[in-house]
């Protein structure tokens, strides 16, 4: 996808079959909308829920594509994705299966350093002094 430059855009074949179904189910609906045929504005919804469910079920099959982008190697459209399995994180498709991925334990810095708690102003020192006590103290 050079025109893009080094973006993935989500080119899949989940997307593109999606992407073909809806145009035909919308194609469909707008002419029988305009023709006034109520049945066939049934049969254009039909296919915009079987893009919606073939989509789906290409994702879960591994065709579709986890969010965010792909390493450049693998952003070929018929790059079959291989960790669909077992689901992908904050993907909506895939917890509506039950493919829940395993929780990533969350890695903490070690040797940083402690932060320094802040003054509370409950200390001598803090009492708000005026001007002329400071300078009777300075001498």
């Amino acid at each position: 996808m050079s025109a893009h430059g080094d973006h993935d855009m989500g080119h899949t074949v989940a997307g593109w079959t999606g992407s073909a179904l809806t145009i035909a189910g919308s194609t469909v609906m707008g002419l029988a909308f305009v023709a006034g045929s109520p049945a066939g504005v049934g049969a254009g919804g039909a296919i915009l829920v079987l893009a919606a469910l073939t989509t789906w079920l290409l994702h879960l099959a591994g065709w579709g594509k986890p969010t965010g982008p792909r390493p450049a190697g693998r952003r070929h459209w018929r790059t079959r994705d291989a960790v669909a399995r077992q689901g992908h994180p904050d993907c909506l498709g895939c917890r509506l299966a039950g493919r829940r991925p395993q929780a990533r334990p969350v890695p903490r810095p070690h040797g940083a350093p402690t932060p320094v708690p802040a003054a509370t102003g409950t200390g001598p020192d803090s009492r708000a002094r005026s001007p002329r006590a400071a300078r009777a103290d300075a001498r």
